[in-house]
């Protein structure tokens, strides 16, 4: 390993204790409230917003438009990748940024519009970063890879335990996890992000509020893929020695 590999896997030991702590007094409170809160919703909108998010996502992930070739050239080093990747996630930033202050500025129906705008961008960003790593995305299980990342930067504690262990094993998972509980998934998401995206809503803050959010929204996916990857480049150059 170089240095810096030695450097990223001690950095990736803090990472992990930081996924795998217990949730706070605060964050399970918060968690009891948002939780009541849905049992409010009647399930007929829950499927709906299951199935709706379902559908958007199934149809970006299998979107030929964000596979790209794999990155062929073999000899760059992690060091090199993350750069690179570092640069992805300023640029996908700023776009967010822009299409979160845009939306938040129309009022309601462009400000509901954020959301799939939003999750469109977030999936490129995980498609884009993928192949920078050199990882083949026209590979399902590849794919699959990404929702897991997905649901590891927008997640409550509890979830976010779970679908680490996923990723920390993931080179031995035999079925490699292919089943999606898109209900799960499209709770985690919203009640991440929810009061971010209400106060978006409200007129003349909602584009201050919206580029702050969808900033700090693409800071922490770019964070989270970041530690994911350098996690298999590790473990990888571990099992070969």
């Amino acid at each position: 390993m170089t240095d810096y590999e030695r450097f990223v896997s001690y950095e990736l030991t803090k990472w992990k204790q930081e996924m795998i702590k217990e949730s706070s007094l605060m964050n399970r409170l918060s968690k009891k409230v948002q939780t009541k809160m849905q049992e409010l919703i009647p399930e007929k909108a829950h499927k709906i917003l299951t199935e709706t998010i379902k559908k958007m996502v199934q149809a970006i992930v299998v979107g030929s438009d964000f596979i790209q070739p794999v990155l062929k050239d073999k000899s760059l080093t992690l060091q090199q990748r993350d750069e690179r990747v570092r640069k992805k996630i300023e640029d996908y930033k700023k776009i967010a940024a822009v299409e979160g202050a845009g939306t938040g500025a129309g009022g309601i129906l462009l400000g509901l519009a954020d959301f799939p705008l939003l999750l469109t961008i977030k999936i490129k960003f995980l498609f884009d970063a993928a192949t920078l790593y050199g990882y083949d995305t026209s590979k399902e299980e590849e794919r699959i890879f990404l929702l897991h990342i997905f649901q590891l930067a927008f997640s409550s504690d509890e979830h976010r335990r779970e679908v680490f262990q996923i990723i920390e094993n993931w080179e031995t998972h035999t079925e490699k996890e292919q089943h999606v509980d898109w209900r799960k998934f499209q709770q985690e998401y919203r009640d991440y992000i929810d009061l971010a995206k209400m106060l978006q809503l409200v007129p003349f803050i909602g584009a201050a509020v919206g580029a702050y959010a969808n900033y700090n929204l693409l800071d922490r996916l770019g964070e989270v893929t970041m530690k994911c990857y350098q996690l298999r480049w590790v473990q990888e150059q571990k099992e070969q020695g």
